[in-house]
């Protein structure tokens, strides 16, 4: 599409929109990436500086991001001026994050109405500063069970990402780049949202509602339609489990036919497999909240802490005070 084909936009009022990326220590770069450069190709492409950016640091002057690769910032959150909007690019445990000046920074441009975002686990710091109460949000799905037991009352979602009046938030990873997409639209229109998805092979753009992860389907390896509803049902049913006949209910089929269907595609039992599910959430909400261990017990479905560490240690090695010592 040539320029000239782009239409105006629909905000253009003479002058750039002022986006400022605080980047967070540790942040994941496939995110940010998503997140900047199709502001980038908006620019390139409609021949105006629809959008200009600064990298905001919350101390010291470079980031190191997830990966290593190092950002010089050309602000920090103590002189970084007048923004419109402010992404926030976070990334591995966001639970054990605490610095109260960056939480601070983000309520004072909240107040001045800068539109404010996060993507990977960027919702999670504005969760903290107490910026998504009442909006609708996403998170990483990894962030997921830790977000729910820490702000049980946020209006989370599973999708790729949420945008709700002056907040918008994203899963992470290249989801980002369908959030741009519905964000650049909103600002200047669906010729040049078009065109920036385009330039960068998005064959297909997706929208927010869409779900994060593959399917049972495509996780698993497994097509038969009664194991994968039920797959998902356990998934869906962690601090709470069902009983085997109860799953076999719902799957409209035996127990011993829904036995043999564990048994031949995940060479599994289905106690088994729904223990496993519970203990991977256990570990998450370990390494990623402060949650009590009795809390963490209840919280996946064991009646007892001393039930619930005996069974994780048989299936980690290490019990759950020692997992988080190990972290």
């Amino acid at each position: 599409m040539a320029k000239s084909d782009l239409e105006m936009p629909v905000c253009d009022n003479g002058r750039s929109t002022r986006v400022g990326f605080l980047l967070i220590p540790g942040f994941a770069l496939m995110s940010y990436a998503s997140a900047i450069e199709p502001l980038r190709a908006a620019n390139v492409l409609t021949g105006r500086n629809l959008y200009r950016w600064r990298h905001i640091a919350i101390q010291g002057s470079e980031i190191v991001a997830s990966n290593g690769v190092r950002i010089e910032a050309d602000a920090s959150i103590a002189d970084v001026g007048r923004l419109d909007t402010i992404v926030v690019c976070a990334g591995g445990n966001p639970q054990t994050f605490n610095h109260p000046p960056t939480l601070a920074f983000l309520r004072k441009v909240a107040r001045h109405s800068v539109r404010l975002g996060g993507v990977s686990a960027g919702p999670y710091l504005l969760a903290k500063a107490g910026l998504l109460d009442g909006y609708r949000c996403t998170v990483h799905w990894e962030h997921i069970p830790a977000f729910a037991e820490t702000f049980p009352f946020l209006h989370l979602s599973h999708s790729l990402f949420e945008i709700d009046r002056d907040r918008f938030t994203c899963a992470g990873g290249i989801a980002a780049l369908d959030m741009m997409h519905a964000l650049i639209r909103i600002d200047h229109g669906p010729s040049v949202a078009a065109a920036v998805s385009d330039w960068f092979l998005q064959t297909e753009v997706r929208r927010g509602e869409v779900a994060q992860r593959l399917s049972p389907t495509e996780r698993f390896g497994v097509h038969h339609p009664k194991l994968v509803a039920t797959l998902s049902r356990m998934e869906q049913n962690i601090e709470a489990p069902l009983a085997p006949r109860r799953l076999a209910g719902l799957a409209d089929i035996s127990v011993r036919q829904l036995e043999r269907l564990f048994s031949q595609h995940l060479h599994t039992t289905i106690k088994q497999r729904y223990l496993q599910l519970r203990l991977e959430r256990a570990k998450l909400l370990l390494s990623q909240t402060t949650m009590a261990v009795s809390e963490i017990a209840l919280a996946t479905g064991f009646s007892t802490p001393m039930h619930f560490s005996r069974t994780y240690r048989q299936q980690f090695g290490l019990t759950p005070r020692q997992e988080r010592m190990v972290d």
